[in-house]
């Protein structure tokens, strides 16, 4: 088996590393391999449609009701009503 180092880990990351191990009964090194172990085992592929792909990411996690207001108007657009204006010289 291969071994590798990460250096400079932060110290909140080791922490929350340590935290983990003890949780599950493992040695910290043994919780590294187990979290390296499940996050590569996940094969990702692609939709081709970006939304669709950012669903599925975020669907577990989930969901959040925007509420998007009914459009109003608060200047009446041009030509609806109002003075009308003649521009011709009146010279």
């Amino acid at each position: 088996m291969a071994s590798i180092t990460i250096r400079r880990l932060e110290e909140a990351t080791k922490k929350r590393l340590r935290r983990r191990a003890a949780l599950h009964g493992r040695s910290m090194e043994a919780e590294a391999r187990e979290i390296l172990k499940e996050s590569l085992a996940k094969v990702w592929t692609s939709s081709g449609n970006l939304a669709e792909d950012v669903r599925r990411i975020f669907a577990p996690l989930g969901g959040v009701v925007l509420r998007i207001p009914e459009r109003q108007f608060y200047w009446e657009p041009p030509g609806s009503s109002g003075p009308e204006y003649d521009y011709r010289d009146r010279s």
